[in-house]
């Protein structure tokens, strides 16, 4: 078998394992003081990406993601979602592990978790109602616009490692347009 096989195989099955049913603990989000800006395209290494390669500028392009987009939706994120998710959406510290009420901490949402198991239209669904009976997240409709959730949505995508995307776009996303 082929590295890359390996390692796509890996991968998925680390993230259908932590797709199980982990949720993260309630909690009220209020912007942190002081979270330093993401890169508009990686996370910073963590124990979790360390090994996820990065998407190149041409990648991005090659998507068409709107680079726009993708600033805004950092702007979104560090104000609305980094103190759950992380300031480059890594996660926290044993995003994993249960925590003492038996919920998951926010997981994260750079491709190295389950975000990208989901389309598009589910992760806005997500942002839009929240999660609350399994993941603890809150509803976001009415405090973020719709630009705004499509922004951060755009964001996100900007950080999946080529092999996540592709697989994302083929497996999940093209399947909801037909």
């Amino acid at each position: 078998m082929s590295a890359r096989y390996l390692f796509l195989l890996g991968v998925v099955t680390g993230l259908v394992a932590g797709c199980g049913e982990s949720a993260p603990p309630a909690a009220t989000v209020s912007p942190p003081a002081a979270v330093p800006a993401p890169s508009a395209i990686a996370p910073a290494p963590s124990a979790d990406t360390a090994a996820l390669p990065a998407p190149s500028p041409q990648s991005i392009a090659a998507r068409k993601l709107d680079p726009e987009k993708i600033k805004r939706g950092a702007t979104v994120y560090r104000t609305n979602c980094a103190s759950c998710h992380g300031p480059n959406a890594e996660a926290t510290p044993n995003w994993r592990e249960q925590g003492a009420d038996g919920r998951y901490p926010p997981p994260p949402l750079n491709g190295s978790a389950h975000d990208w198991h989901h389309s598009t239209a589910t992760l806005e669904k997500m942002i839009r109602e929240g999660s609350p009976g399994i993941g603890g997240m809150p509803a976001w409709n009415g405090k973020l616009t719709n630009q705004e959730i499509d922004d951060v949505i755009v964001w996100i995508k900007s950080l999946w490692p080529d092999e996540i995307y592709d697989i994302w776009y083929q497996e999940i996303e093209s399947k909801q347009k037909n």
